[in-house]
């Protein structure tokens, strides 16, 4: 989720930068898993997007949202973009095309946030119901052309959408078109740190296959199974992709700052102004030598809200943010967190885990990536397929929530939730080629009916 900071402390030197990075590490008894998911908003009956304004528009929403809840709205230039839980830490935010996100409290364990899910899908249907509005999971909109989505009154959302053809050709796609879901975990130290994101790096990929939920644009097949992470592989090559260089020696801290500075900026945010500084350098704005804004420096806000501004498939902030998966069914996102926390949250599993990747080189990763969006489960690594390498680490997952032994009222742990995982292994079939399957069957040649049957 995009939420800007405000910590107005000047920065100072360059080792302030790290320090704000080092300061995620916690103890394994404080660790939590937050998760995010975003789901496009669709006018029943029509299956049209829904506009911000207007009475049964994205601001209605919202309004709704507010009354029901009592969180802190968040507004820009007297437009409500957000809701914020202050007291439990979780919030709801919009993505530019107006789609919908639920960026989950951090919680102990998978149960809590099924918990959490339940809930805020509750609320959004009492609200959302009587202005015709329905939810739907999946990667990428099935029918709706660039030109018909909205955009959100979001400052910082006018600046990347100007930017974004720029830098790569379906950037603009990634932003209106595109849903995903994430999990956010912790790590206790730095060399705990690099090992996750060494890890969650290179079996992203299986992440993404297990998840793929995007093969329709504009009505039909694309020829992708994730068109959504096809898509990020043409958005902007300065701040996504597989960061070969994380698996090198020295990687830590100091060297996620070094990339970060390395990004260019989007833009500065002055009160509730966005300075466009796209293409511009942090380092510029640390020395008072910003061109669209000189003579300032920068602040603690500056740095937390450019880091939001990096897209690689894993990303470090003050914790590790999974960000490889598509968007899906209600019954579907729990196994992300479930699948995650499983692997690195377990000192076994994840010592596993590093054993069955270690050897990889760069291109083998790299490789990986750019197959799965297309083959899914049938890419391969070596004599692997990524089906393999999805049960042997579903495998790991449910070793490692086992041990974590954390039960729900009913006495059941955590592995419950990899059970839609396990079933899509098992069959050999990645949701996308669920979808295809219909689509060429039962829907006719049809998209339409993914809205009724694939509706929250």
């Amino acid at each position: 989720m995009a939420r800007d900071q405000i910590d107005m402390r000047p920065i100072e030197t360059r080792d302030e930068l790290v320090a704000w990075l080092a300061a995620g590490c916690k103890p394994k008894a404080q660790f939590r898993i937050g998760t995010e998911h975003e789901k496009f908003a669709f006018a029943v009956g029509r299956n049209d997007p829904v506009p911000y304004a207007g009475p049964r528009g994205i601001r209605a929403l919202l309004d709704g949202m507010q009354m029901l809840l009592g969180w802190e709205p968040i507004v820009e230039h007297g437009n409500i973009i957000g809701l914020l839980d202050v007291t439990g830490g979780g919030a709801i935010s919009l993505e530019p095309g107006g789609q919908f996100e639920l960026s989950g409290a951090p919680v102990e364990t998978v149960h809590q946030m099924c918990r959490e899910l339940r809930a805020h899908l509750a609320q959004v249907h009492e609200v959302a119901l009587p202005l015709g509005i329905g939810f739907l999971g999946i990667g990428m909109t099935p029918k709706w052309t660039r030109a018909e989505v909205p955009m959100m009154p979001k400052g910082r959302y006018r600046i990347m959408t100007n930017y974004m053809p720029k830098v790569g050709t379906l950037g603009l796609d990634m932003m209106y078109r595109t849903c995903t879901v994430q999990t956010n975990l912790d790590f206790s130290s730095e060399a705990d740190m690099v090992k996750k994101l060494r890890v969650s790096l290179a079996l992203q990929p299986v992440g993404t296959a297990l998840f793929a939920n995007s093969p329709f644009t504009e009505g039909k097949p694309n020829g992708f199974l994730s068109f959504r992470s096809e898509i990020w592989r043409h958005t902007d090559p300065a701040r996504s992709g597989m960061l070969p260089w994380a698996f090198e020696p020295g990687m830590g801290f100091d060297r996620w700052v070094d990339y970060a500075l390395d990004v260019p900026m989007y833009f500065v945010k002055r009160g509730d102004r966005y300075i466009d500084a796209a293409g511009q350098s942090f380092r510029d704005l640390m020395a008072g030598k910003l061109p669209a804004l000189p003579g300032e420096r920068a602040t603690i806000s500056d740095w937390a809200n450019h880091l939001t501004t990096i897209f690689p498939e894993v990303r470090l902030k003050r914790y590790l943010e999974m960000r490889g998966s598509d968007s899906g069914p209600a019954r579907r996102l729990p196994a992300l967190p479930a699948y995650w926390a499983g692997i690195l949250y377990d000192d076994a599993s994840l010592d596993a885990a590093w054993e069955l990747v270690k050897n990889w080189t760069a291109q083998d990763r790299q490789k990986l990536r750019d197959e799965v969006p297309r083959l899914g489960f049938k890419a391969q690594i070596g004599r692997k397929t990524v089906r393999d390498l999805a049960g042997e680490t579903l495998a790991l997952a449910s070793a490692g929530l086992a041990r974590r032994a954390r039960k729900d009222a009913e006495g059941r742990d955590e592995t419950q939730y990899l059970a839609p995982l396990e079933e899509l292994v098992a069959r050999g079939t990645t949701p996308a080629e669920e979808l295809l399957e219909k689509f060429h069957g039962p829907w006719r040649g049809s998209v339409e009916p993914v809205f009724a049957e694939y509706a929250y």
